[in-house]
């Protein structure tokens, strides 16, 4: 279970690298952060690149982040964008890459820069997923 303080550290930490996001193309800047099973935050941005798609996701950032530092079970996701009125969800291929390191029933955390919107497991955002556990 993740409590309030935790919530706020990681959406703090995801408004923060959100504002780092290199997004000269779209102009869509998203940050993510990640709790891993250690109890360290990781964040990450989007970067774009002119030769599209060849940019990185912000989840695909933290996640980078977070193996890096040792880390390899996440407990708990934040990914903040605004898109007005619609949620900024994890695209496919970063709800596979969050599968990779988390359970079903991880909770992740939709925000925009001011407000917590939705909260979904990741058996909720990647139902019937193919993981880890299919190749043991």
């Amino acid at each position: 279970m993740v409590d309030k303080a935790v919530w706020n550290a990681l959406i703090d930490a995801a408004r923060a690298a959100r504002l780092q996001a290199h997004a000269p193309y779209s102009r869509f800047l998203v940050g993510a952060a990640v709790l891993d099973e250690h109890g360290r935050l990781h964040a990450g941005c989007n970067v774009e690149n002119a030769a599209y798609p060849q940019g990185v996701c912000a989840e695909a950032g933290a996640l980078s982040a977070m193996v890096l530092a040792g880390g390899r079970r996440l407990q708990a996701v934040v990914v903040l964008g605004d898109a007005g009125s619609a949620l900024v969800t994890p695209c496919g291929g970063c709800r596979q890459k969050l599968r990779e390191f988390a359970a079903p029933d991880t909770p992740i955390l939709i925000a925009d820069p001011l407000h917590s919107r939705a909260l979904f497991t990741m058996d909720e955002l990647l139902p019937h997923s193919f993981g880890p556990d299919h190749l043991t």
